[in-house]
């Protein structure tokens, strides 16, 4: 009973932290489009809305508990390449702290290693078995 409760609030949580961004990039896509420029992002013009559409998709799936597997491994991917490509706490740029991308740096390795847990454990398979 825990571990069924554990694992659907850890994936809820985790489709929120994906859900929410994905969310906020669509009334904020400039600024964002602005940073990944900043970034030196290559082709924001196609990453950006491919950012915006494996947020929002992947977090709303996780939360309904589709596919848990394939969307965790797909988030955190998306997950290591933004960590990559926008928080590079060791480049140094204009009216960016390299503090808080530090911060944001450590923290998306914390939620990759969220969802590698979550794509690897068996009360995944378990829990989608158990709802048929």
């Amino acid at each position: 009973m825990i571990e069924r409760l554990s694992l659907t609030l850890g994936r809820c949580l985790l489709g929120l932290y994906f859900l929410i961004p994905g969310l906020t990039k669509i009334p904020g896509y400039t600024d964002t489009a602005n940073y990944m420029t900043l970034h030196e992002v290559p082709m924001v013009w196609l990453l950006l809305p491919v950012t915006i559409i494996l947020q929002v998709g992947g977090g709303l799936l996780l939360i309904a508990g589709i596919r848990i597997k394939l969307v965790a491994l797909v988030l955190a991917g998306l997950t290591i390449l933004i960590n990559v490509g926008m928080h590079d706490f060791w480049n140094s740029y204009p009216g960016v702290d390299a503090g808080h991308e530090t911060q944001n740096f450590v923290k998306n390795l914390a939620i990759f290693a969220g969802l590698l847990v979550l794509a690897s454990t068996d009360a995944v398979n378990q829990w989608r078995l158990s709802r048929s």
